[in-house]
């Protein structure tokens, strides 16, 4: 039997606005609020909202056999409210449904774990309130930011009460062995690991509509016949993208939305086949081995490390500089100097600065809103700026 795990990635930053060196000192708005509202809006009328209903369709014709899982930002969350809050009206009925799970991680889809233990903890504690608050849900498996992990993610997670977490079954960390098992982590009881089957979510994901690419053009029954090949060579599929996929990174005239509603059905023709949402999977199946993953993993770009959030001294400089001022933005008990403190630690701002413009450069060039990695740098440094100079008027800093 071989259950395939569909979890989607919904996140979408306060990107900042073009903060030039003369709007130092004037305490001006540091987001593009303007531009954070019109993605946001055309993001949610081409994915969100079709796709949602998609997926609703989806599980009622199957009644309940197809499911999937989610995990949505705290960013994304507070601008669906703001912007758009029919998506979250739609989301909740897909929780509604009991055949969607959510999935917690950083609030401010941060690299918090990189830098600092306990500001990572205190956002997943945020995202988890949060997941309370408008869906009176209690997720019960963790993904952290953009994948990143390492046995230490697995440690902090299940000291948190998660049951699992997810990772990317990057071939450097699996060697000989598939990601189409269950795991245990290093350094945990208990607590269960699910590996992303790259190549086929990033069929999907990436090469959906490349016409050189010899798979195309990827229909659903093709799809299946690809996960069918998997039965007796492993258990889970697990297929990990980010949710903009649907409509937006593929546009609907791909056909991107008629292979997603013939998908499920084509999977289900096989009888050994099945859909499981991670909690289930982690209690259908034992983990077959244990996992020792030392060096951080990532799903981004064909890398898989933290070379697409720093892998430049802009990148670095500019994400030390900010955590640098953690203890010291607590302190002053400014509650909106601590928001945007933490607006400011999403990692798409450090993407924006990537230099990598090779095979992953149409990637880095989505959604971002600055022509060159060197003027996104610039913008962050000068809104750094002015924040170190509001922090100051609130609490003396030394040098």
């Amino acid at each position: 039997m071989v259950s395939v795990c569909f979890y989607f990635q919904v996140h979408q930053p306060y990107r900042l606005g073009k903060y030039s060196i003369f709007d130092i000192g004037n305490n001006g708005g540091y987001f593009n609020d303007v531009k954070n509202a019109e993605i946001l809006q055309k993001v949610s009328k081409k994915c969100y909202l079709p796709t949602n209903k998609l997926i609703l369709d989806l599980i009622n014709e199957t009644d309940g056999r197809f499911r999937v899982s989610y995990s949505i930002t705290g960013v994304a969350l507070d601008q669906f409210e703001e912007y758009a809050p029919e998506v979250i009206e739609s989301f909740q009925r897909l929780v509604d449904t009991g055949y969607v799970e959510l999935l917690d991680e950083t609030y401010y889809h941060s690299l918090a774990f990189l830098y600092s233990e306990k500001e990572f903890k205190e956002q997943v504690k945020l995202h988890r309130k949060k997941m309370k608050e408008i869906f009176g849900y209690k997720p019960r498996v963790f993904r952290n930011t953009e994948l990143v992990y390492n046995n230490r993610v697995a440690y902090l997670a299940e000291k948190m009460g998660y049951k699992g977490t997810l990772a990317e079954g990057a071939d450097y960390i699996l060697g000989w062995r598939s990601p189409n098992f269950v795991y245990k982590a290093k350094m945990a009881t208990d607590i269960r690991l699910l590996l992303k089957n790259y190549r086929l979510s990033d069929d999907i994901a990436f090469r959906f509509s490349e016409r050189g690419w010899e798979g195309w053009p990827l229909t659903a029954d093709k799809f299946a016949t690809w996960v069918n090949s998997i039965n007796g060579n492993g258990n889970v599929v697990n297929l990990f993208m980010d949710y903009e996929t649907f409509g937006e990174h593929q546009w609907e005239d791909t056909g991107i939305f008629n292979f997603l509603r013939h998908l499920p059905h084509e999977i289900l023709k096989h009888p050994d086949n099945d859909f499981k949402t991670p909690t289930e999977v982690i209690k259908a199946y034992k983990p077959v081995a244990e996992l020792d993953i030392r060096n951080v993993v990532s799903w981004a770009d064909i890398e898989r490390d933290l070379s697409a959030w720093l892998g430049n001294q802009m990148q670095k400089s500019a994400i030390e500089k900010l955590y640098e001022l953690e203890t010291i933005v607590k302190e002053s008990g400014d509650e909106k100097l601590l928001e945007d403190w933490r607006r400011l630690q999403t990692a798409d701002h450090f993407y924006y600065m990537c230099t990598k413009w090779f095979n992953d450069g149409d990637v880095h060039k989505y959604f971002n809103v600055y022509d060159r990695p060197h003027d996104s740098f610039i913008a962050f440094m000068n809104t750094l700026t002015d924040f170190r100079i509001r922090l100051k008027e609130t609490i003396p800093m030394s040098g």
